[in-house]
């Protein structure tokens, strides 16, 4: 398993999500923590003023830097390049999903750049696209608090789609909404209980619906026959992605159908980077991807069709917030 991508200007790839559009091109849109920055601001500052980095590759490997969703008037536009460095909102954990006419993409929004977890709103906003290139706002999801983050989105077997996503007051774990049209949501409670997680990724594969959850030392993983009603895979304790190339474990990330294969891209401590100098924190990350399958029933791990060797493009990184 070998490291996929680094973000060119923060070195902080981080909540990949991988779609590809109808010409065949693969595109990746992640949080841009701006992991490099030695002077970002006190505490979690660094976590937060995050835009959403684009990336795009010809086959899922080689993957080429092409900017940030900018504000716009209407919503948001890709612009080239790095962000800027004056930033006053923060942007997390984009899910981008294809209704069948347009991608909708259900991004983590919170107002200022909180140097601290508690005390900080966070709603989950709606845009709309034709080109994932230029979106539109339509508006937060009234969901069942202010403290709400990283969606996932999918149409469930009975024709409703629903959105998953981490409510942090409720002890951090992941609610569900459903929907018959994508304009009005139902409030559904509680998903998946049990110990705090976030991240949550759904799909359907072998003849069953998984839904992978980060538990910060590795995934959980889920099980269902309906995508409504969830079983957990193995004991309590029982993860995958544990260990990761660059120490410590997988983390938030998604998946993506490509042909027979199921890929699932997700971010850990990038291989041999610097860390922070005032804290000694390994804050730089890098995405990485690996095939998954079902087996007798279970979801495993494929360590195959992992590429040798990996070309970035880079630019040159700021060296201020």
């Amino acid at each position: 398993m070998r490291e996929l991508y680094r973000d060119p200007v923060y070195d902080g790839v981080t909540d990949p999500r991988v779609v590809i559009d109808a010409d065949g091109l693969w595109w990746m849109f992640y949080t841009q923590r701006r992991a490099s920055l030695e002077d970002a601001g006190p505490g979690v500052s660094w976590i937060h003023g995050s835009r959403i980095g684009v990336a795009t590759s010809e086959d899922g490997v080689d993957w080429r830097y092409d900017g940030t969703l900018e504000p716009a008037a209407s919503g948001l536009g890709l612009v080239p390049g790095p962000p800027p460095r004056e930033v006053d909102r923060t942007h997390w954990a984009p899910e981008v999903v294809w209704d069948g006419e347009r991608w909708r993409m259900y991004l983590t929004e919170i107002d200022g750049i909180p140097d601290r977890w508690p005390g900080f709103a966070r709603s989950i906003v709606e845009y709309l696209s034709d080109d994932l290139r230029r979106w539109q706002r339509r508006g937060p999801l009234a969901l069942s608090s202010d403290r709400v983050i990283d969606a996932a989105v999918a149409r469930t077997p009975d024709g409703l789609w629903r959105l998953w996503y981490k409510d942090e007051a409720a002890d951090s774990v992941t609610m569900v909404a459903s929907s018959v049209d994508l304009d009005d949501w139902r409030l559904d409670g509680v998903a998946i209980g049990g110990r705090p997680h976030e991240g949550p990724a759904v799909f359907d594969l072998g003849g069953f619906w998984w839904m992978i959850v980060d538990e910060w030392r590795g995934m959980g993983v889920y099980r269902s026959e309906d995508g409504i009603r969830w079983a957990r895979q193995g004991g309590e304790d029982a993860v995958i992605l544990a260990h990761a190339p660059g120490g410590g474990h997988g983390n938030h990330g998604a998946q993506v159908h490509h042909g027979d294969d199921l890929w699932f891209y997700f971010f850990a401590t990038a291989e041999a980077a610097p860390v922070h100098a005032a804290t000694g924190e390994r804050r730089r990350a890098a995405v990485y991807r690996l095939g998954l399958e079902v087996e007798a029933g279970n979801l495993v791990v494929k360590d195959w069709k992992i590429p040798r060797s990996v070309s970035y493009t880079h630019l040159t990184l700021p060296t201020k917030a």
